[in-house]
């Protein structure tokens, strides 16, 4: 686990590394981690009132991992995740207002209202959608990536998972072809350290998730998913290896999250003192920080960001309010290729 001294090594760290990254880009990351923070917490509002139904699993404390790699690759390149992918689908650029209307299962959501929180999807931005089966995404991404290789394109895919999908064996098949056929694929880890209320410690042998790349002679790198400056260059680095030699990496990206695994995990595996010792080290908190002391970042613009991102969930929700509901026929659509008659 990240400990004191790794927070007082990103304090030393982060402001380093924001010198080449302009003002603009910089505030732009900091917008995007409050925003999904803002929305994921309205999230958990609204699922309380009973306007979200079914599962629904909050980013709240990973924001910097998503928002750090996804901001280091173009607009055409893929993305493909699990189920806990609110924020990152934010990010990649379905609108608040799309995600909002499928969380509350609404004919105005990305998916039409038939995916819900767990199958956000959006072909136009090559979000490749959030994936129930934990890892089933894995081969998909690696799918994806030699299409992309086998069609000469330089795109790159990004896939995010959690360290329980390590353990399934999806996972290393799926390493093996990357390196082997050598794949423009980036496999992120978002290490969370609890796979539903099952700690890291009690299931995997190996804890170095990043370690087990050198299985298959793959590029890895160990990141600390707390900081969104490290996240961004870690992925800056993945993608200029996928982009000129298409060789695949693993990144294990070392995160929380605060709240449980999803809305209806009361977390009762974890002690208070262990979550606000994380909480201590808050990615949002942490690069507010940095920008203040770099005076990038005024406490008028934190307010002034506060305030449009309040006003973009308000929008988001009006949304998904007022979005009818899904049509009856919906129910036999994208079903099968060949629709019956």
């Amino acid at each position: 686990m990240l400990d004191a001294p790794a927070t007082k090594e990103r304090a030393a760290r982060q402001p380093s590394a924001t010198v080449d990254e302009d003002r603009e880009t910089l505030l732009e990351l900091f917008h995007q981690m409050v925003l999904i923070r803002r929305f994921e917490e309205k999230c958990a509002e609204s699922y309380s009132l009973g306007k979200i139904g079914g599962f629904c699993h909050l980013y709240i404390g990973q924001e910097a991992v998503g928002v750090g790699s996804i901001s280091a690759i173009r607009e055409d390149d893929y993305v493909i995740t699990s189920y806990r992918e609110h924020g990152q689908a934010i990010t990649k650029g379905i609108s608040p207002e799309a995600v909002m209307a499928e969380l509350y299962g609404k004919a105005g959501g990305c998916s039409g209202g038939k995916g819900g929180s767990m199958h956000l999807f959006d072909k136009t931005v090559n979000f490749l959608g959030g994936h129930a089966i934990v890892g089933g995404q894995i081969p998909l991404a690696t799918g994806v990536a030699f299409a992309s290789k086998y069609q000469e394109t330089d795109k790159v895919t990004l896939c995010f998972f959690g360290e329980a999908a390590v353990n399934q064996g999806a996972f290393h098949e799926s390493l093996n072809m990357a390196q082997l056929w050598k794949l423009p694929c980036i496999y992120i880890c978002e290490n969370n350290q609890y796979g539903m209320g099952t700690s890291l410690a009690r299931a995997m042998s190996l804890q170095n998730i990043a370690e087990k790349a050198c299985a298959y002679e793959m590029a890895s790198e160990f990141v600390d998913g707390m900081d969104v400056m490290a996240m961004r260059q870690a992925t800056q680095r993945a993608v200029k290896r996928a982009r000129e030699t298409s060789q695949p990496t693993l990144l294990e990206a070392r995160t929380y999250r605060y709240m449980g695994h999803s809305m209806s995990d009361p977390g009762n595996y974890r002690t208070r003192a262990e979550i606000e010792k994380y909480q201590e080290r808050d990615p949002i908190k942490i690069f507010t920080a940095t920008l203040k002391e770099q005076n990038i970042l005024s406490d008028k613009d934190i307010s002034d960001i506060e305030a449009e991102v309040k006003e973009q969930i308000e929008r988001a929700v009006r949304f998904a309010e007022e979005s009818p509901e899904p049509d009856p026929s919906e129910l036999y659509t994208n079903v099968y290729a060949n629709p019956l008659s």
